[in-house]
Order: structure tokens, then sequence, then C-alpha cells
């Protein structure tokens, strides 16, 4: 299979597509204001082509920040896009949808990987998609497109989750999960006083989420919003650890972008070499595949920030196009399998 990347920082999807021929599956990250026109222009470009398409900024050896952007898979792979809806009520109503895809493109652990692009509530999406996918093996990568708003086949929806399965037929696919944090201390919380559909974290060991996070680490309310950068929470799930970051100060208690229960055990993180950390991941695909036909990533908009800032941006492209034709989505948070992050990078290899 082959990937295609096409960009138009002006927003001129006819630009982006240049050069495009008989797409089998694709994606459109674009502008809030342009988005919906770009969604109905791109099934007049390629009717019936499967597609998903969500509002961010995407990248390949580049970044576009405004514009829109265009991610194709062509020559070699299945493909089927559909939607679950009510995601905020009952995603669970229209699983079946998932479950004829999977038997239409003929899916299996080895060669098929879905994508996924939701307007929000991610972790009762992916716990809904999971009941599908775990039992037969299928990965899954994605993110959190902006304003609420996501397309599949020419459509748009909100309040929904838009999903390709994508199934290679020139090899295997594997799903990767990068974190540039490390444990912090020997710090361990449980949280109490939290809030679910807000995501708030009310008090931590019995302490105001607040207070308990400013006293670590010397910082003042003001700062508290970019020291998550450097010290987000972490979560532990088995051996793995899910990164929470810290959306806002809410009097005392602290919302985040992923949801926090009562009982829930905290530590604190801090970042690592994440130049390090990067070279490390591309060791390992590049060990895991020997042949490579595109990666496809989801990287956070706090990562891409911080990489900015400190003048690393750039530079992490060029290191990921090494693995061959890389492209991405920056999203407000990132799907690997039933699991939703923060901070993190998710990717797609196709053999």
């Amino acid at each position: 299979m082959r990937q295609f990347f096409g960009m138009s920082r002006s927003g001129d999807l006819a630009e982006a597509i240049s050069g495009l021929k008989n797409p089998q599956f694709i994606m459109l990250m674009s502008n809030n204001a342009q988005f919906e026109k770009h969604v109905k222009m791109l099934e007049k470009y390629f009717p019936g082509v499967p597609s998903i398409g969500c509002i961010g900024m995407s990248y390949d050896i580049r970044m576009v920040e405004e514009g829109v952007g265009v991610v194709a898979f062509l020559d070699g792979v299945s493909a089927a896009a559909n939607v679950l809806e009510q995601v905020s009520v009952m995603p669970v109503k229209y699983i079946s949808r998932l479950e004829n895809d999977i038997l239409k493109v003929n899916a299996s652990s080895q060669d098929t990987v879905c994508i996924d692009f939701c307007s929000g509530n991610d972790a009762c999406v992916l716990t809904t998609i999971n009941t599908v996918l775990q039992p037969k093996g299928i990965s899954l990568v994605g993110g959190t497109g902006d304003a609420g708003k996501v397309s599949a086949n020419g459509k748009i929806y909100q309040d929904a989750v838009a999903y390709a399965l994508v199934r290679n037929h020139d090899g295997r696919v594997k799903t990767y999960k990068e974190n540039i944090y490390r444990k912090c201390g020997n710090y361990r919380f449980i949280a109490s006083d939290t809030d679910r559909e807000k995501y708030v974290i009310g008090t931590l060991n019995g302490k105001s989420a607040k207070q308990v996070y400013k006293s670590i680490l010397h910082v003042t309310d003001e700062e508290i919003l970019t020291q998550t950068f450097q010290n987000p929470f972490g979560k532990i799930n088995g051996d793995d650890i899910c990164i929470i970051s810290i959306k806002e100060v809410q009097g005392d208690a602290l919302a985040c972008f992923r949801q926090v229960n009562d009982s829930d055990v905290l530590i604190l993180l801090q970042l690592a070499d994440y130049e390090a950390v990067v070279q490390r991941t591309i060791q390992n695909i590049c060990m895991d595949f020997p042949r490579r036909s595109a990666v496809f990533s989801v990287n956070c908009l706090f990562r891409y920030k911080l990489f900015c800032e400190n003048g690393y941006m750039e530079n992490y492209l060029q290191e990921m196009a090494e693995l061959g034709s890389h492209a991405g989505l920056i999203g407000y948070g990132e799907h690997y399998n039933n699991r939703f992050v923060n901070q993190s990078m998710t990717c797609v290899v196709f053999e």
C-alpha cells in the first residue's frame, strides 16, 4: 500500500488533493471555518470512497496549522468508514455498524486497524468500540478533533465518532503508544470529590487538589496550566501509565482532559529526555517492520506546544520521516485500543 499526504495552508482543497488518484481511503483534517465545505467538496471529488474527517492541524514533514491536510491510502488496502452517533448518551445503539464493517473488509488482527476521529466522551466511546474489536484482536488508533464535529463519507456529524476499518493487503499492521514522561518522586494520591462528567479532581489524599499540586511543585495558580507540560498526573493501568493533563483551575479543584474517578490512584510525572524516547520508538518500529509502507500518527496538542516551545517540532517531523511516509493529526486527546490518553503519541505502522 501507499500513503498520500497533500496540504494547502490557504485552505484550497483542490491544491491539497493534487496528484491523488484512485484512493481507497481518505482522512480529512481541516479548519473550523472551511470544514463543512471541504467535507462536501471531498465527496464530490471522490464519490463513494470511504472517508473520515475532523477539525485539526495535520503534518508530514511540514505542519499545517491552518488550511487543510489530506491523508489517503491507496494501492493495496480495503476500507470501510462509518459513524457511531449519540456518543454522549448511547453509542452502543449503533454498534451493529461496526460489526457489519468488520465483515465487509474481512478484518483480522494481523492486517487490520481501526482509525477513529471523535467529537467527545472519548472514554465511553472507546469502551464501546472495544467490545467489538478486542475479541477479534483488532487494534485502534485515533484522537479527538476540535469544535465537536466529525465527518464520515461526506456527511457532518456532531456528538459522534467517525471510524474506519483499514485492511492492509500487503502485510501486517501494528499500533504503538509513546510516553515522554516518567515517574516523579514517590508521590501516590487517592482521588476523591471528583466530577466524572466534568473531569474534575476535588481532593487528593483528602486535601485540595490544587494546593497539593502547588505545594509539591512550588508554582502559583497561574503557572499550573503551563507546569502540566512538565508535570502531568499519571494513572497506573496494569503495566502502563495513562497521562492526565490539567485543563484549568476550578476554585480549589483541578479540571483535567481525562476522566478521573473517586478512589483512582494517581502519581506525579515529570518530563523525560523526549528526544531519546522518540529515537527508541523509531528503533522499535524499525526492528518490528524492516519494510514500512506508511506510518499514521496522532500527536497531542500539548506535545506539539511543548516541542514548538523547545524548538524541536521541525526536527521531530524530520526524524519520524526516517521511517518513510509519515503523516498525522494534532489531537485534543489520543486513542490507543481502549485507552483515552493525554500528552502522548499513538500511531499505526503498515508493513
